[in-house]
């Protein structure tokens, strides 16, 4: 766990030093769980959204985008039930005075347990070499299903403490784990309190109650009240989604591991309206698509695993999370719920508008249900960032830091970097650059040695770098080199646009969603 800590330590001061992402505020000493991106880290997000936008939009004829507001009427938060129920179970420890989410110590403590599973099966497999069967040793072990056992039996409490909202009863869990305050180390705990996590603010000149507003804690809702307006104005015909990217805000109290949960955050979501009695299907269909996607960008299977909700939302009937292995473990990264006809329903009620579907085959109106998928794109960006970030021992005993970043993501795409500063070679880069720059975002780069800059674009994710050298004046070819094998060749700038485009375009990745 020490190493994880440390990765993520790494992580957030490459974040820094190269420009992804840096404090927000920070000459005034920041402000605790907002942060800014920076100039590397913008591009990186843009990268990503254009990545999400495309697969969902331009590759499904029956998905359309939006972009809503922020402030939505007061009501919409009453329908929608944020302003009853969306709260956090926390609890403070009185020696330390640290507040936590109580449903996390425990999700904390049961990934304890599971680690230690993952320790018998490891030694299993040392144990047993190349006639180890690891299906036939977690059914069989009983240190294995020990802890299944124990899992098992936290899952159940939890899900019923928090289904009933008793809250005496998740702290009696909490305490009968022996769970501890990371910081202090003691069992000294308060009882458990709700805290709602939604901001408010007033409209207009007047305070009050009449004209309180709330910054929206999701961006789901913009896209339930439009249902009506795109189905009409773009004929839209079920099964038909609607997507959008949007901030959204959480007073969270308990923020912490970077930009993994802020306060002021953006998600990519799309809202799939199917026929009632069809939602598991398409249910199915999203986790697999978007299982899809994922594994384009190539960060490797074994870091993505699903797991199902203990504690359904009140909407759901079907929900599970994608997890990453980020450097803290295995976290929620998107999730998927079949929200049945909740949301359209609620809005129904409190409107007084209908918002039903006439379906010609059927020849019947109906309220749709809705299959959502719903993945943060900040956490999006730190999976990326944190999966990418390697420090490599080289052969020659010297080691660099690269982000080996998939190359449709990365900020530049390639950098164009004269041998010397003189004889025409800068001016020959930048005719190279200006041949590029409608495609491809370039970077040139004429201080320091070769060796130097090389690592400069390895650091910050560069997939190509193109040196021009005095044979470049002679032939016209120029070497390029790869950033993650670091081989070089040599090739005609006449190919180098081809290159690029095949190795770096967004297409390669969106291909292999087929």
């Amino acid at each position: 766990m020490e190493q994880r800590e440390d990765n993520l330590k790494d992580v957030i001061s490459h974040a820094k030093e190269y420009g992804f992402v840096f404090p927000s505020s920070e000459i005034y000493d920041g402000l605790a769980a907002i942060y800014d991106y920076g100039q590397l880290g913008s591009e990186l997000k843009n990268n990503l959204k254009t990545y999400w936008w495309k697969s969902m939009v331009q590759m499904h004829e029956n998905i359309v985008g939006i972009d809503s507001a922020i402030f939505m009427h007061p009501t919409t938060w009453k329908a929608s039930g944020h302003v009853d129920a969306f709260n956090d179970p926390l609890i403070d420890n009185k020696d330390s005075k640290k507040r936590y989410r109580a449903d996390v110590l425990i999700e904390e403590h049961i990934e304890k347990i599971r680690q230690k599973t993952e320790k018998e099966v490891e030694k299993g497999k040392k144990k047993f070499g190349e006639s180890f069967d690891e299906a036939q040793f977690r059914a069989t072990n009983p240190n294995v299903l020990r802890n299944e056992e124990k899992i098992r039996s936290i899952e159940d409490r939890m899900r019923e403490t928090l289904e009933n909202n008793d809250l005496e009863g998740v702290r009696q869990l909490i305490v009968d784990l022996e769970i501890v305050c990371p910081v202090s180390g003691s069992k000294n705990w308060t009882e458990v309190r709700q805290f709602n996590l939604m901001f408010s603010t007033e409209l207009g000149s007047v305070a009050g109650d009449a004209s309180k507003i709330y910054l929206r804690p999701e961006t789901a809702q913009g896209i339930f009240v439009n249902y009506l307006n795109v189905q009409k104005s773009g004929r839209m015909k079920i099964p038909f989604g609607i997507a959008q990217i949007g901030k959204a805000f959480r007073n969270e109290i308990v923020a912490r591991q970077f930009i993994f949960r802020m306060r002021e955050f953006e998600q990519m979501e799309m809202q799939f309206f199917v026929r009632p009695g069809e939602e598991m299907k398409w249910y199915e269909y999203w986790k697999e698509t978007r299982r899809k996607w994922h594994g384009a960008l190539g960060l490797g299977a074994s870091k993505y695993r699903f797991h199902d909700h203990i504690k359904l939302a009140h909407y759901a009937n079907a929900a599970c999370d994608i997890e990453f292995d980020f450097p803290m473990g295995f976290k929620e990264l998107e999730g998927i719920h079949s929200r049945t006809d909740f949301d359209l329903k609620q809005h129904e009620q409190y409107s007084g508008k209908k918002l039903q579907y006439f379906d010609p085959e059927l020849n019947e109106s109906y309220v749709p249900y809705v299959v959502e998928t719903s993945v943060g794109l900040d956490r999006m960006f730190l999976s990326v960032l944190s999966a990418s970030y390697q420090n490599e021992k080289l052969e020659d005993g010297t080691e660099r830091v690269v982000l080996k970043l998939p190359a449709p993501l990365a900020p530049y795409k390639v950098a164009v970097l004269p041998l010397t500063k003189k004889d025409g070679l800068p001016e020959k880069a930048r005719e190279i650059i200006d041949g590029l720059k409608f495609d491809f975002l370039c970077q040139y780069d004429e201080k320091d040695s070769i060796g130097k800059r090389y690592r400069r674009q390895d650091a910050i994710g560069t997939p190509f770098s193109v040196t021009v050298d005095h044979q470049t004046l002679e032939d016209n070819t120029v070497t390029v080199r790869d950033r993650d094998t670091m081989e070089q060749e040599r090739i005609s700038l006449d190919d180098l646009h081809t290159l690029l485009a095949r190795r770096t375009s967004m297409t390669t990745l969106l291909k292999q969603l087929k």
